[in-house]
């Protein structure tokens, strides 16, 4: 199946911003936050077709998944 990777600040850093992967049916977004190596204590809003979601959430084939990193400051 076909999945949108969208990767925003800090996540696209020797990553890249946007990228169509391919996945076996079935993947969950976990395994994508560990394929790339995102610190999961950084990880500030997980979505799919532009819903908050959880990281168990299986992946279907045309899914666009957007992953930001937290937002600090003042």
């Amino acid at each position: 199946m076909k999945v949108l990777v969208k990767l925003f600040a800090t996540f696209r850093n020797d990553r890249f911003k946007e990228k169509l992967c391919e996945y076996e049916a079935g993947t969950m977004v976990s395994q994508i936050i560990e394929e790339l190596n995102l610190p999961e204590d950084q990880i500030g809003a997980v979505l799919v077709n532009a819903r908050h979601v959880e990281d168990d959430q299986e992946l279907k084939d045309g899914d666009t998944l957007s992953i930001f990193p937290l937002v600090g400051g003042g």
